[in-house]
């Protein structure tokens, strides 16, 4: 590899640590003057491998670092990936998600039947790709909580979307999330991810994009539950950056390191 792409990768590298160290810190901050019985924190590194990519190599290895947690009047979501390309350089890519409660803001739950809360939800996308291309996202709104028999968590946020390397006007995105526990025998294992609906932002197509994730608890079975888990994660990508009929299926392996 050129001493030019070395350097590509240190400087991505670089901007990925001050990312991270200033996401955490903002992350702590928040949580800092939370309630105990309101705070909550989870912190997980994961590197997936998968081939079958569409624009670009075929083949990547991704590292990524992923934080949740909760506090007195809201939650916090971010990761950081890390993607190594054959033979083209590394790039980066990142989410931030924070939300504010209002049943916790309020003192009385916001919702009714399932619907457990409402939140007003902000959200930024950013990356810097190989070619020194920097990309930045910015999506507001309201995001909801829904109480569903057997999911650890079901997630659905509804954004304005304004991608800000688009001179036009913004558009939408619907986002949900969740998470399934389950056991087989003695297999303790999880069923999680997310998928994005957006529309189209200036000449770009809609677009869906999706990361299930099935996984199995392989720590459990040294007695260790919880820390190591092992599986494949799916993305799907349907007009991918909204290019009309850029459709991607990728398998990826996958490991997951709970901190």
């Amino acid at each position: 590899m050129s001493i030019h792409k070395n350097t590509k990768i240190f400087s991505v590298l670089g901007r990925f640590a001050r990312g991270v160290a200033l996401a955490c810190g903002l992350l702590t901050a928040a949580g800092a003057q939370a309630d105990e019985s309101e705070r909550w924190s989870s912190t997980n590194l994961q590197v997936l491998y998968g081939t079958n990519f569409k624009l670009g190599p075929s083949t990547r290895t991704i590292l990524t670092l992923e934080h949740a947690s909760g506090w007195e009047y809201g939650d916090n979501f971010f990761f950081v990936d890390v993607t190594s390309f054959e033979d083209e350089g590394t790039e980066l890519y990142g989410e931030l998600l924070s939300r504010l409660s209002l049943s916790k803001i309020s003192g009385r739950r916001i919702g009714i039947g399932p619907l457990s809360d409402v939140l007003l939800a902000g959200h930024l996308e950013f990356g810097h790709s190989v070619g020194d291309i920097e990309s930045r996202t910015y999506l507001y709104g309201i995001g909801t909580n829904w109480d569903i028999p057997g999911f650890a968590f079901f997630n659905l946020n509804f954004f304005v979307r304004d991608d800000a390397n688009i001179d036009a006007s913004p558009t939408w995105q619907i986002t949900t999330s969740w998470l399934v526990p389950f056991h087989v025998g003695a297999v303790k294992a999880s069923f999680g991810g997310f998928v994005d609906f957006a529309g189209g932002q200036g000449d770009e197509e809609k677009s869906i994009v999706g990361a299930p994730q099935l996984l199995v608890d392989v720590g459990n079975f040294w007695g260790v539950p919880d820390r190591l888990h092992a599986g494949i994660e799916y993305q799907f990508w349907r007009n991918k950056f909204g290019i009309d009929g850029i459709d991607e299926d990728v398998v990826q392996a996958m490991v997951k390191w709970v901190l």
